[in-house]
């Protein structure tokens, strides 16, 4: 007969898997218009073709983001239910946060597992005194991590966010994997093109952060996967990390917002090249609302505000110009 210990633990595995499933820009909640919906909560193993985006559906949706901005994803155990009475990640199952990017051609179309990827944030063990993962974290903030776009070059990219659960990684192929892609397009003036890798590929079963038994007394952890483009996550403490929550959770929608529009460009059958980062063609742009025709209307200069949701400015934007969408709230001369 199976010991209570290990029923309660044989539960804790299956309704702990989850799903990211939402995304934030600069706080403004842009739901789930541009993720690729993953087929289901299962976790993902090191060298499954599914590594890169999930099991997922691919959206026909592109969230417009730029260098500078504050990004957030949301992780939970049920697509759609964003209560922060249930933990994103529960069970116990303890790891590291990973957010990685990869330029492709067209967002909606690209294969992530034939794409070049680097990454550009993380988070593992936080302190040592106690033990304090980035899972947690995600869990005393409902499910939400924020991280900040680099200095990266204009055009199409998919955005991927990771959650490795090391609960059972003692042994070869016990790490669990949860990916999940945004596909977001990315303007302004960036100009890195970083170094990237493939995914899978660029993690092996046996490294040190992937294989490794973290039911014992741990000083250090390496995070798995390349070092983050442009971020240097900061030395684990020693001290205990302060638990306090910095998602207002009051804020916490109980509906998901309209979608954008989709993007009306033909898709480049050609897959992106991944021993260099892939050369950026002119980026689709979402189309705004019909600009007002009136003839003798102000007309808003290059970067200004052009429409959203409330705006009652110029509408139209002076040659050569065009109003941009960046989300539901703002609209953008570019």
């Amino acid at each position: 007969m199976k010991s209570l210990a290990a029923i309660l633990f044989l539960a804790a595995s299956v309704t702990a898997h989850s799903t990211w499933q939402q995304i934030w820009i600069n706080g403004v909640d842009g739901g789930t218009s541009c993720l690729r919906r993953a087929a289901n909560n299962n976790p993902i193993s090191v060298n499954q073709p599914q590594m890169a985006c999930n099991q997922a559906t691919n959206s026909p949706n592109i969230c417009t983001i730029k260098p500078g901005d504050r990004v957030t994803v949301e992780m939970h155990a049920q697509h759609n239910d964003r209560s922060c009475r249930n933990e994103a990640l529960g069970g116990n199952h303890h790891g590291p946060i990973s957010i990685y990017m990869a330029a492709v051609s067209d967002a909606r179309t690209a294969d992530g597992a034939a794409a070049g990827w680097f990454k550009i944030h993380e988070m593992g063990m936080v302190s040592n005194n106690p033990v304090y993962w980035a899972d947690q974290v995600l869990n005393d903030n409902c499910g939400h991590y924020t991280f900040t776009i680099p200095d990266i070059a204009p055009g199409n990219y998919l955005l991927r966010a990771e959650a490795l659960a090391l609960h059972t990684a003692g042994s070869p192929g016990g790490a669990q994997f949860y990916p999940g892609c945004f596909q977001v397009n990315v303007i302004g003036n960036g100009t890195a093109r970083p170094p990237t890798v493939r995914l899978p590929g660029a993690i092996s079963a046996n490294d040190p952060g992937v294989l490794i038994n973290i039911h014992q007394q741990l000083s250090t952890y390496i995070i798995p996967g390349p070092r983050p483009y442009g971020y240097t996550a900061p030395p684990i403490a020693n001290t205990p990390y302060p638990r306090t929550a910095t998602w207002n959770t009051a804020n916490q929608p109980s509906t998901v917002p309209t979608v954008v529009p989709p993007v009306n460009v033909e898709p480049n059958p050609q897959p992106p090249v991944v021993t260099q980062p892939p050369v950026v063609t002119q980026p689709p742009v979402v189309q705004p609302p019909p600009p007002n025709t009136q003839p003798g209307g102000p007309m808003q200069t290059q970067y200004g505000q052009c429409g959203g949701q409330g705006w009652t400015g110029p509408t139209q934007c002076q040659p050569p110009y065009t109003c941009n969408v960046s989300n539901q709230w703002y609209h953008q001369c570019l």
